[in-house]
């Protein structure tokens, strides 16, 4: 019985198109959890005699931990994977103790287990109508480490996904990590791996940001790539921080580009929060990313689903008093199909899921997403941001 319920929870029946043909859905899709911190004072240790692939490489850890761990050094130098390779270190961050019981905030485990659960059920709701099931695929923007993570998918509306994680500590001053989360029995994962973003102050001295999580594996048999974005804020303005975000998208081309290359047929999806709209300079010249099917080539590969709803007034955040749609997915074109049904996967629908639990509906930030924080006050909301979906779909063909 429970394997007949699991069939049905993965196939819809298209009415009025065809009464014989039955479509197999998932959702790709990603939320930015707004400070997902848990209650503990951490730093980072990294033990570089591990490759970078194992999670020992870099992980957050108690401070007091700190004095039962081995270093070789006080490292001053530049923080890479690279230059800390047969290297014991620390790296503080700063602001290690804002989200702790004694802080302004008062964060204790009441609030860190309401924040949990509001989050899963956000995510347990993505591309839902359309696939009667949790995302198949969904990024976490603005997690503070792997325990959080793995505390967020043993909530009740979550854990009957059994999601496996992709997460690699960064090397951002707050220590604010990204990370994909996966059903495993639907995406076998082959790889894992960030690619570094080098960005530079005014005065030339090195930024830390984000990197760019890929993860590359099989969803229900078809190769894919995942690409998860945080990109540089628009601090200090937009056009003063635009190139931070214009070397961030090179990045994240350079490495399409390459896995296009080495993995004929690979279906790709690049999304996150990329603090810029799909007109920006970063998305549209520098990534290339195109806003209809029909400007769709060899040379402009990629499809940003989100440019239509952007030109339509959709906003999935409110910056500075103006709606933005810094939360975007964008596809490889080979994700796009003129047919209603195909035989692999292709992009059904794309959607800023913003239900009204989700709006603030009262104060100055009426019409806003319903976030977690108002300075230090726990609103008891659920983020700063809407999230962003897309559900892909193809023909099922019983075996």
């Amino acid at each position: 019985m429970k394997k007949l319920l699991s069939v049905f929870a993965i196939l819809w029946f298209l009415v009025g198109y065809s009464q014989q043909k039955q479509v197999k859905r998932a959702a790709v899709a990603f939320l930015n959890v707004e400070n997902l911190w848990d209650t503990i004072v951490s730093a980072d240790y990294i033990d570089g005699t591990v490759p970078f692939s194992n999670p020992k490489f870099h992980r957050s850890v108690p401070v007091d931990s700190l004095k039962y761990l081995e270093t070789t050094e006080e490292y001053t130098g530049e923080w890479s994977n690279e230059n800390l390779v047969g290297k014991k270190v620390i790296r503080k961050q700063i602001l290690a103790d804002d989200f702790t019981a004694k802080s302004p905030k008062r964060w204790g485990s009441k609030y860190y287990n309401q924040k949990l659960a509001n989050e899963a059920k956000v995510i347990s709701e993505l591309g839902r109508q359309y696939t009667n099931d949790n995302p198949v695929i969904c990024g976490l923007i603005e997690v503070e480490n792997r325990q959080v993570i793995q505390d967020l998918i043993k909530q009740p509306a979550l854990a009957k996904s059994n999601y496996g994680i992709v997460h690699y500590n960064s090397y951002d001053s707050r220590g604010i990590d990204i990370a994909i989360i996966y059903q495993k029995s639907r995406f076998t994962l082959e790889n894992s791996y960030t690619k570094e973003i080098k960005i530079f102050n005014e005065e030339g001295r090195r930024e830390y940001t984000r990197d760019v999580l890929v993860a590359i594996g099989y969803l229900d048999g078809e190769k894919i790539a995942v690409f998860m974005n945080h990109w540089p804020s628009r601090r200090g303005g937009e056009a003063v921080s635009q190139a931070k975000r214009n070397a961030a998208a090179t990045v994240l081309k350079n490495e399409m580009d390459k896995i296009s290359a080495d993995n004929p047929g690979i279906k790709l999806f690049a999304m996150g929060d990329f603090n810029d709209d799909p007109v920006s300079p970063s998305l549209k010249k520098y990534l290339g990313a195109v806003g209809s099917p029909s400007e769709l080539s060899e040379k402009t590969p990629y499809y940003n689903l989100m440019y239509k709803l952007f030109k339509a007034g959709v906003a999935s955040l409110a910056y500075r008093d103006s709606g933005n749609l810094f939360d975007q997915i964008i596809v490889s074109q080979n994700l796009y199909s003129t047919e209603k049904i195909t035989p692999t996967y292709s992009i059904f629908k794309a959607e800023i899921y913003a239900p009204s639990y989700l709006i603030n509906k009262e104060g100055q930030f009426k019409g806003y997403p319903f976030r977690s924080w108002d300075g230090d006050r726990f609103t008891g909301g659920y983020s700063d941001h809407f999230p962003a979906v897309s559900v892909i779909q193809k023909e099922y063909i019983k075996k």
